[in-house]
């Protein structure tokens, strides 16, 4: 039978004793322990590499560890295998969707249970997924393929996914990344609710200390793969569980920005083309984008954001309007990428704008691989060239690698992120357009990207920001859109920019 938070017994304790990893003479979880208390919300704090997901992943059972013991609800267990930490109640929402992509939100729900049958009666699972839905603060279309969903609305349906098969121990890694404010606050606030009334217990990995001093009733902060510190977040400053996490308190970058009187270089009027359900049509009327300046499109996730940068990378044709790039019509080609200095940073590069099985310098080098120096297409490649580039770029952007040669999938996501930044900001660039920089990133990296982008913009650089994070947007644009029910709703300079209105123009109530 299917578990259900309603007929089985409630929350359950994990405790992690000397929990030790080793990957032959690396040491990535350097005896560890944590208690993680039934019915508390624990967020676990560490910069990637820290051990987080090496502990995550003992916890769950992909690893077994090196040393250490693991008790769930007091008793002993030896996790061998995945399937058994999810008999014991144990779920895991990843950071990378773990959905089927080609099944409607409601197959991958009821397919993930272990009693689904192998004929499912849809009448009577529609009920059941009906009245499910009816207890939950947050909704996804149940009838659309996952394919067609924004990022925002996946991580919904993970997180849907776990309480729906009654986990009572849950690991959320990473939950609000695409998510709003206000959806955040949303989705945190249930789940905590669901822990202060014993029915689950949950372990969340998170990189924003506003989401644990707001939700988490305790903290456990890992640096280097050994514990540091935590405790009870009421007793824990932010600056102590910072100073814990990075060795000392961060900088706060103050990201000085020069004054500019930027030139158009592109301009949308009234581009159309279908949403990702293909019953809806997307139309911009008018967004124009000037040198020197980051303009921040905020919306909340499945408002038209992604259409919109797959029009402008050339991945959703587009039905109606048009594109000029520096007053020439634009049909977003390599060619006139190339030819108008246009670069990308998708949202999760490393399904986007990498070769996962290629290495860091294959992919560091696929904006020069087939020019010579003098501009003019080459047909052979340079492996000096290739190397020569890889070796600048990886120590000006600070990209952590094992070799240029190592494939890029090996590196942190932070990592993946100051490459492919690397890359696209290589050589002169008119224009930069950017989805969601920043996605499930530490704030090491988080600031270490945002201070790229407004270098960027000083140095006259048009960036178009396309984020579902609401702070980055206020903390980076000059000018501000909003994106509701696939328009720009408003518009609004960053110097008169109300967090409020704009909230209430992405929640379509403006």
């Amino acid at each position: 039978m299917t578990r259900t938070l309603t007929t089985e017994a409630g929350a359950i304790s994990v405790e992690a004793l000397h929990m030790t990893m080793r990957f032959g003479e690396f040491t990535a979880l350097d005896d560890v322990s944590i208690n993680i208390q039934a019915g508390s919300f624990h967020a676990l704090l560490g910069e990637n590499g820290a051990g987080k997901s090496t502990l995550v992943k003992c916890i769950m059972g992909f690893y077994h560890a090196t040393a250490g013991e693991l008790l769930v609800a007091g008793r002993e267990a030896f996790m061998t295998d995945p399937k058994i930490a999810q008999s014991l109640g144990l779920g895991m929402v990843y950071q990378h969707f773990t959905l089927v992509p080609s099944l409607t939100a409601a197959e991958n729900l009821v397919i993930s249970r272990a009693d689904a049958p192998g004929v499912i009666n849809w009448r009577r699972e529609r009920e059941k997924l009906a009245q499910f839905m009816a207890t939950m603060p947050f909704s996804v279309p149940l009838d659309l393929p996952v394919s067609r969903l924004a990022a925002g609305e996946k991580q919904k349906l993970e997180i849907l996914k776990q309480l729906y098969l009654g986990n009572r121990f849950l690991i959320l890694d990473e939950p609000t990344s695409v998510l709003t404010p206000a959806e955040a606050d949303e989705v945190l606030g249930h789940v905590r609710a669901l822990t202060r009334a014993g029915e689950i217990t949950v372990l969340m990995i998170t990189h924003k200390f506003r989401e644990v001093t707001a939700f988490a009733d305790e903290v456990s902060i890992l640096r280097r793969g050994r514990y540091v510190g935590g405790g009870k977040v009421g007793e824990m400053s932010v600056e102590e569980m910072s100073r814990a996490m990075m060795g000392t308190a961060p900088e706060v970058s103050k990201r000085p920005r020069a004054a500019t009187n930027g030139r158009e270089i592109m301009r949308l009027s009234g581009v159309e083309a279908q949403d990702r359900t293909g019953l809806k049509t997307i139309r911009i009327d008018e967004i124009s984008l000037k040198s020197g300046e980051i303009l921040g499109v905020a919306g909340i996730s499945g408002n038209g954001q992604m259409e919109l940068m797959e029009v402008l990378t050339g991945q959703r044709r587009m039905t109606g309007g048009e594109i000029t790039v520096n007053g020439q019509p634009f049909a977003a080609t390599r060619a006139e990428a190339r030819a108008h200095k246009l670069r990308y940073l998708p949202e999760e590069p490393l399904r986007n704008a990498c070769a996962p099985r290629m290495s860091v310098a294959e992919n560091l080098a696929f904006r020069t691989f087939d020019t010579g120096g003098n501009g003019r297409t080459r047909f052979w490649k340079d492996d000096r060239a290739i190397a020569r580039n890889a070796s600048t770029l990886i120590e000006d952007f600070k990209v952590k690698t094992s070799s240029p040669a190592a494939r890029i999938a090996s590196l942190s996501g932070g990592n993946v992120q100051r490459a492919v930044l690397g890359r696209e900001l290589t050589g002169e660039v008119d224009a930069l357009i950017v989805s969601n920089p920043c996605f499930g990133l530490d704030f090491a990296a988080v600031s270490s990207i945002r201070d790229r982008l407004v270098e960027a913009r000083n140095n006259g650089t048009a960036i178009l920001l396309i984020s579902e994070d609401l702070d980055e947007i206020m903390e980076l644009s000059d000018r501000i859109l909003v994106m509701s029910e696939g328009r720009v709703a408003f518009e609004t300079p960053i110097a008169s920019a109300d967090v409020s209105e704009i909230g209430q123009h992405m929640a379509g109530h403006g």
